[in-house]
């Protein structure tokens, strides 16, 4: 059911924008919360959200919804609450410039990443340059928990810049996750915070009438069981995708 019309804002690829959306995909294929052949579906690899609320956005997506005023807004809830913070968390960011340099600069990341065309230049290397050299204090287990916690704090304040479709919090959600379990395995701190509710499990539709037996071999037990249930078929009895896969053709 189609309840909005986006694109609210026009989209354009960033510096950022493919890398990060071909690698999210990789790993939200590999734990099971994308379709494998996610990156050769338009809905999903598109900048433009759906309009369809059953479909999660994308966080590549959010600028086609946000646009760039609401997208400052919300980074700049979470700088206040860094410069109000302890001064051994504080201390780092101030070093390396005041509250408008890292709202400027990270507007200018979220901007890139989500749609909203090339505005953080130096893209990843940029990334990596800045936590190795000036967030490197921050880069472990007491800091990524301060962080997560005013992030969360500042998304929290932020619920009228969202209040328009349920899906963007979780699109936030999901992008502030990637990132964050990316940093944990870099910089060897346990990935232990949550920032809440992430994108639901996108599962392709299948249609077994116009699948070969190969392509219905080829399908994942997971795959083969969500299809199955659609079409009415009790698959508590099938012990093995052998037995999911002879269904299947039979159907």
């Amino acid at each position: 059911m189609s309840e909005f019309s986006y694109p609210n804002y026009p989209t354009h690829e960033g510096y950022l924008t493919g890398k990060i959306r071909q690698d999210y995909i990789a790993i939200a294929a590999e734990n099971g919360l994308l379709p494998v052949n996610a990156h050769r579906m338009a809905d999903i690899v598109s900048l433009e959200a759906s309009n369809d609320s059953r479909k999660p956005i994308q966080f590549w997506q959010l600028y086609s919804v946000l646009g760039p005023d609401r997208i400052v807004k919300i980074v700049t809830e979470f700088y206040q609450r860094v410069f109000d913070d302890e001064e051994w968390f504080r201390s780092v960011f101030a070093r390396v410039g005041g509250v408008n340099h890292h709202i400027n600069t990270q507007s200018a990341m979220w901007i890139d990443a989500m749609g909203g065309g090339p505005s953080y230049h130096g893209a990843e290397f940029r990334l990596t340059f800045h936590h190795t050299h000036n967030a490197m204090p921050l880069m472990n287990e007491r800091g990524a928990a301060r962080w997560v916690k005013l992030m969360v704090e500042a998304l929290d304040a932020s619920a009228d810049l969202m209040a328009q479709d349920a899906r963007i919090r979780p699109a936030l959600n999901t992008f502030l996750t990637h990132f964050f379990g990316k940093y944990a395995t870099e910089f060897s701190f346990a990935n232990k915070e949550s920032f809440g509710e992430t994108n639901p499990p996108v599962r392709r539709k299948v249609n077994f009438m116009n699948m070969t037996t190969e392509a219905i071999e080829a399908l994942s037990e997971d795959e083969l069981k969500d299809a199955l249930i659609g079409r009415g078929v009790d698959v508590s009895d099938y012990r093995d995708k052998q037995q999911l896969v002879n269904k299947a053709l039979s159907l």
